[in-house]
């Protein structure tokens, strides 16, 4: 079959596919991937009333793409108070997070499964005035549908990798005509635009400006419960590990426990990209003798603890502002890496492992200034710490790290200008 004819095969294929997208959604909430109370939002049918005015819609697939939107949101906001916004995304972790974290002027909704029946029904009812998409993550009868009512579509934090490169240069004629839906197109990096101009998108609307993640506003914190943690762990040299996935918790682990052999003092706080491990973290770390405190179990920390377990949602700003060394995880393993920017922006000193693809570039400018160190093992990272123990050497680091973070500013600030140029320009 020619890649060209996989665009309308796909859908032909799920014009019809609602016996199919009930079995997925079945599957789906049995294992607890879906919200139950608003799982209707799936079939497209709208939670709640659309608002009146113009409103901005913004799609991201991941809780990483979502919180890196809200900044702009805001200055969207502050440019022209008439303006709603609507974000979806298709994870139950980034609506949790969001109900925390959007303002008053925006509105969650889960994105519907990409069957034509429950896209029609979501576009009917919404009726966006901008469509923006971020990232790679495109759906192609959400794409094509919301294109065929003149609904201009924009791109913003555009990003691919070599594997997904891969994957859609077998689709070129389908990538090819998606991304041609785009009016204009903001892209992370040069890779990045290389990728997406061999796939399809016409070279003439797309600016490769940065990532958005560089101008976001800090990782909120209760200042309340930062000042209850900080007496508690009182002048306890500490650091963190963040969102750490299996596979590196035990690297981590080695590291402390030389850590502690050096500054028995020191406290590691220790918090799973997924908060559903800690109880799987409490056994494995419990059978080692190791004297912990689990958050979401409300442990008390005291003096004695050497692990905080800190397994909960949306507390990462309140760690990197109390660690001053921050081992960011996903990146000991296979993973890709993790957002550097939300430690660098809240002054603490970032160390990381070697497979860091979803933002290389990003670590590449950080290293270059002396802003992060790369560690390949336990040892390694032990070694790092050990380093920056010494508080001028982690503040050093971290101060470089914030430069690198705070000139990204620009990048937001482009990107509110391309949206606003698009709303207006059609209204």
């Amino acid at each position: 079959m020619a890649p060209a004819l996989a665009l309308g095969l796909y859908r032909a294929l799920t014009r019809r596919g609602l016996r199919y997208a009930e079995r997925t959604l079945a599957r789906r909430l049995k294992s607890e991937k879906e919200d139950r109370l608003r799982i209707n939002e799936r079939r497209g049918i709208a939670g709640v009333e659309r608002p009146a005015g113009d409103l901005i819609w913004f799609h991201a697939a991941s809780v990483g793409e979502a919180l890196s939107i809200l900044e702009l949101i805001r200055r969207l906001g502050e440019e022209d108070e008439a303006i709603s916004f609507m974000v979806t995304t298709g994870t139950v972790t980034s609506a949790r997070i969001l109900e925390r974290r959007l303002p008053a002027t925006a509105i969650h909704q889960y994105i519907p499964i990409d069957i034509r029946p429950f896209v029609t029904r979501f576009l009917d009812h919404w009726r966006p005035d901008l469509a923006v998409w971020t990232e790679s993550e495109f759906w192609p009868n959400l794409m094509c549908e919301t294109h065929a009512r003149e609904i201009p579509m924009v791109l913003i934090n555009g990003r691919m990798s070599s594997r997904s490169h891969r994957v859609w240069r077998w689709l070129r004629g389908s990538s090819r005509h998606l991304l041609g839906l785009f009016a204009m197109a903001h892209v992370q990096d040069t890779q990045s635009g290389n990728f997406l101009k061999d796939l399809g998108l016409p070279e003439d609307r797309m600016t490769v400006t940065g990532t958005l993640k560089e101008g976001s506003a800090a990782l909120p914190c209760d200042e309340a419960e930062r000042t209850r943690m900080t007496g508690l762990i009182g002048n306890r040299p500490t650091w963190l590990a963040a969102s750490t996935h299996p596979g590196e918790d035990e690297i981590v682990l080695e590291a402390h426990e030389r850590v502690l052999r050096r500054s028995p003092r020191n406290l590691l706080i220790l918090v799973p990209r997924h908060p559903e491990r800690g109880e799987e973290l409490d056994t494995m770390i419990s059978n080692k003798g190791w004297r912990i405190a689990r958050r979401s179990n409300n442990d008390p920390l005291d003096p004695e603890t050497q692990i905080y377990i800190a397994d909960t949602l949306g507390e990462l700003g309140l760690w990197y502002r109390i660690a001053p060394i921050s081992f960011v995880g996903g990146s000991l393993v296979q993973i890709g890496g993790h957002n550097p920017f939300e430690p660098a922006a809240l002054g603490s000193a970032i160390l990381h492992g070697p497979h860091v693809t979803n933002f290389m570039e990003i670590y590449d400018r950080l290293a270059n200034a002396n802003a992060a160190r790369l560690v390949r093992s336990g040892p390694d990272l032990f070694n790092a710490i050990a380093t920056l123990l010494a508080p001028h050497k982690a503040a050093a680091m971290a101060h470089a790290a914030w430069d690198v973070c705070s000139s990204g500013a620009e990048v937001t600030d482009q990107a509110k200008d391309m949206l606003l140029s698009q709303l207006y320009r059609e209204g």
